[in-house]
């Protein structure tokens, strides 16, 4: 029972990915997702290890051609490209927060391990986008780190205070 109520928590989280994840608003190369806010709920809630397994199959959609990334895009080409670095970058995100989540229900520790994963995903991202572009470094932050830190640090801010109370009342309610 417990196995099979995991994995349907999992299956959800996916599909709420595969609808978030198209959602973006464009600032450059690397556009603003939904998906990101998404995959630190689900870390918050799921913990590290399934959270890590929803991304997986979120990507796995993605890279089989459905049209759940950002953008209403999907394929390998999406994936491999100079910006998938990022979306590879989610599954280190979502275990790194997931992890800190299932230690603690500190807010000041689940905030810390949300931006830690984060930063972790912006480096894996970047590195990747370096390399596939040919840009050095320098380059690659200004397009594809700077102008996310605004947005994420807010969806790492309501994630951290809405997550909580969210989990409180799904645990209450035998979901979690």
């Amino acid at each position: 029972m417990r196995r099979t109520h995991h994995l349907t928590l999992t299956a959800l989280m996916a599909a709420l990915l595969c609808i978030a994840g198209p959602l973006t608003i464009p600032v450059g190369p690397v556009p603003v997702s939904l998906a990101s806010a998404v995959l630190l709920l689900s870390a918050l809630l799921l913990g590290g290890r399934m959270a890590t397994v929803s991304c997986g199959v979120y990507l796995l959609i993605g890279l089989m051609g459905l049209p759940v990334l950002s953008g209403f895009t999907g394929g390998a080409s999406r994936l491999l490209g100079p910006t998938g670095g990022y979306m590879v970058g989610y599954l280190f995100l979502t275990a790194i927060a997931g992890a800190a989540c299932a230690r603690t229900d500190r807010r000041l520790l689940l905030l810390a391990g949300m931006a830690v994963g984060t930063a972790v995903l912006y480096l894996f991202g970047t590195a990747w986008y370096c390399m596939q572009s040919g840009v050095n470094a320098s380059a690659a932050l200004a397009v594809c780190v700077w102008p996310f830190i605004p947005f994420d640090a807010v969806k790492i801010a309501v994630v951290t205070f809405f997550g909580p109370r969210l989990k409180d009342r799904l645990v209450k309610a035998g979901l979690v």
